[in-house]
Parts: C-alpha cells; structure tokens; sequence
C-alpha cells in the first residue's frame, strides 16, 4: 500500500482509502477540540475533511462509531506517551497531565465513555496498555502487602494526575503558573510522602 493518492471514482478529491479515514480521523479530532464531542454531525464533519458526506458513515458507522476510533488512537498515543517516561511513577504522573494538556480532545473522549464503545477490542487493548503502565508504576507505593493495598495506591494515584489533569483543563486552578507540568510536580510528589 503506498501513499499515492487513488483514482477510485469512489474516492473523494484523489483521496487514498487509508488518507480519507485519516481527514476524517483528524477532522473529528479537530471538532472536539474546538466544539466539544457533541456540537458536531457526520455530515458537517465531511465539510471540515473536504470528503464526501457518505465518508464517515462508511468508515465508521455512525458518530459513536468515529468516537470509538478517536478512543483507540487516543488510549495508544496515552499509553505510548506514558512507556516513553520510563519506570519512575512522578515522570509517569508527569506524562499524563502533559498529555492531557497537549491532546485535550483525545483526553475528553477517552474520560467519557458514554460517548463511544468501551467494548471496542482496539480501545480496550489500548486501554489495558495504559493502565499496566500506571499499574506497574505503582508497585511498591502502596503500604501493605495485599493486592487491595495495591489497588488503592494505584486509584490514588490515578486520582492526583487525573484530578490534576481535569482541574487544570477546567480552568478551575488559580495562582499556579501557567505551565500545567510544572504545577503537577509538586502535587504529584504529595505521592511519595508518607
């Protein structure tokens, strides 16, 4: 497969299959970011893509099928931003509120399941990644011994970077500077306190 554009008379504006669903991929993104996950149809999304308005329905269905998608791509960017940080659970913490900053659609979406099919095999392998990143940065924070001691260290945790996240995308936090990572880091260090 190659990145030539196709000469299908299916194909919209020499649109390569592969690129079309891409537009609409990004378009989709796009709209969320400047609209909310609501705001916008399938047929006003193929106007910002340039692409037929048939295009979206036929490469994902209907709006929770597009939004399942943006899930997908979502949860493996968040998981592959959260491997590159490394082993260390503040850098981990660190990666997710620069990624919910930098991807605040993708974020939005991912943290509302309602929207899309959490079912999805693609957004629960994508998922799953993720959380075993957070899971295995964990290990060894919590206090006891027992599995339900893990679990709780890893909800608190997932609470600090996630409340952290959403606060701050909110614009419900003051008097913190204007560089969200720098603010987590101290709060995210509460973490190692004990």
């Amino acid at each position: 497969m190659t990145d030539q554009p196709s000469h299908h008379a299916s194909d919209h504006a020499g649109y390569h299959h592969g690129n079309l669903r891409r537009a609409v991929l990004d378009a989709a993104v796009e709209a969320i970011a400047e609209q909310g996950a609501a705001a916008w149809s399938l047929r006003q999304l193929a106007r910002r893509a340039g692409v037929s308005h048939a295009a979206p329905a036929h490469h994902f269905g209907d709006k929770a099928g597009l939004l399942t998608a943006v899930a997908a791509e979502g949860y493996t960017r968040f998981a592959d931003a959260l491997e590159a940080a490394g082993d260390d659970l503040h850098d981990v913490g660190l990666a997710y509120v620069r990624f919910a900053v930098e991807h605040r659609a993708y974020f939005e979406v991912m943290f509302t399941p309602a929207l899309y099919r959490a079912d999805d095999p693609d957004v629960a392998a994508a998922r799953d990644r993720a959380d075993r990143v957070l899971a295995a940065g964990v290990r060894g924070l919590a206090a006891g011994d027992r599995p339900e001691d893990e679990r709780t260290a890893g909800l608190a945790a997932w609470s600090i970077v996630h409340g952290f996240a959403h606060l701050w995308l909110s614009g419900a936090l003051s008097g913190v500077g204007d560089d969200p990572v720098a603010a987590a880091r101290p709060v995210i260090r509460v973490l190692f306190e004990r």
